[in-house]
């Protein structure tokens, strides 16, 4: 299976202190929501965006704009690294 990739990545917490990590493609925004322990609506959007995407109905781009807004929701959204 081909990568889906984005950019720019997004960069959002993870499940370990102080580590972050930079999201740029579908596979790794899938793999990450499903770590979150809260999952509000844009969560779930991002998941069905996510699974369309795999699915070659959705783009990359896509999910990359839901997956920011879940991270957003969810306070795992850090700020753009300079």
């Amino acid at each position: 299976m081909t990568q889906l990739w984005f950019s720019p990545p997004v960069p959002v917490r993870t499940d370990r202190d102080g580590v972050a990590c930079n999201v740029d493609s579908v596979e790794d925004a899938a793999e990450q929501l499903v770590k979150w322990t809260r999952r509000g609506p844009k969560w779930n959007k991002a998941v069905r965006v996510c699974v369309a995407a795999l699915a070659g109905e959705l783009t990359a781009e896509d999910v990359r704009i839901a997956f920011k807004a879940a991270a957003k929701e969810e306070k795992m959204l850090l700020p753009p690294r300079s």
